[in-house]
């Protein structure tokens, strides 16, 4: 048996090893809307379960599953991750997402469009113009968990919004705009990718990264989730959705009425409606 205090090994999607901290998982619980006494109560259950080896997603299906019982709006929450990896394979619904978290900071939004460099032309993912600002932002998505984004890329980023605003500074209609560089991507970066974007000013977007401006932040800041974490909607249903570019739940609720058109009843368009509004509370 196991002694009290004792340090228990779990292994991270990268697999490497680390030490379970229980605060870790009362954190992600809370952030999910789960109350302190509620996010103890799942702790105290799962402690007694866990051994050395377990994987910290399965600690994770365990305390979703736990959540589930107690607090519909709470657990869909919880999976935002998950759910980040359940848009498709097109990477499309995540330059929208991307687009959409700018949308929510008052930017006007481009997506997918093909613009003019110096040299050459290049498809940019999102760009995002507000006063003296224009924000170039390339997005890399997965749906492999452990995934990062390698230093190819923000290299080749760089050069490519280097090109782009070697044109557009020459352009009068541009003279006025300070511009940005971005990657963006729902899984991590290299810390080479850290480093050199740190070093020429390129700005990284990923889960976890920057700390208080990450992905996982914005998303529980601006309350800009993926239509995924629905539970009431059938994964069919979330294909047509992603299909019609309505990516996040504000999208969905704001054009409610094309669930109708895909053949949904009243009560089930109400509980979509009921469980969207549970996901947005704080």
């Amino acid at each position: 048996m196991r002694s009290k205090g004792e340090q228990i090994l779990v292994m991270k999607a990268s697999g490497e090893m680390e030490v379970f901290e229980s605060v870790k998982l009362l954190q992600s619980l809370t952030r999910a809307g789960a109350d302190e006494h509620m996010a103890h109560q799942i702790l105290k259950e799962i402690e007694p379960w866990l051994h050395d080896g377990v994987t910290t997603r399965k600690i994770y299906v365990k305390a979703l599953g736990m959540l589930k019982q107690r607090l519909v709006s709470s657990a869909g929450r919880y999976r935002i991750k998950d759910a980040l990896m359940e848009l498709g394979n097109s990477g499309r619904p995540f330059e929208i997402f991307i687009g959409e978290l700018f949308k929510k900071k008052g930017y006007d939004v481009e997506t997918g469009i093909v613009v003019e460099g110096k040299s050459i032309t290049h498809e940019m993912d999102v760009i995002a113009t507000s006063g003296k600002e224009q924000h170039l932002v390339e997005c890399k998505y997965s749906q492999m968990q452990g995934n990062y984004v390698s230093i190819q890329v923000p290299l080749y980023v760089h050069s490519r919004v280097n090109d782009i605003v070697a044109y557009r500074s020459e352009q009068d209609a541009y003279k006025h705009l300070v511009f940005f560089g971005w990657v963006a991507t729902n899984t991590r970066f290299s810390p080479d990718s850290v480093k050199y974007a740190s070093d020429y000013g390129l700005k990284l977007l990923s889960w976890n990264y920057p700390a208080g401006n990450s992905v996982r932040d914005l998303i529980e800041r601006e309350h800009i989730f993926p239509i995924t974490v629905l539970s009431s909607l059938a994964d069919r249903d979330k294909e047509k959705l992603l299909a019609q570019n309505i990516v996040t739940c504000s999208q969905l609720l704001s054009s409610i009425s094309v669930l109708s058109g895909m053949g949904l009843s009243p009560g089930k368009i109400k509980k979509v409606q009921d469980e969207i509004i549970a996901v947005h509370k704080k």
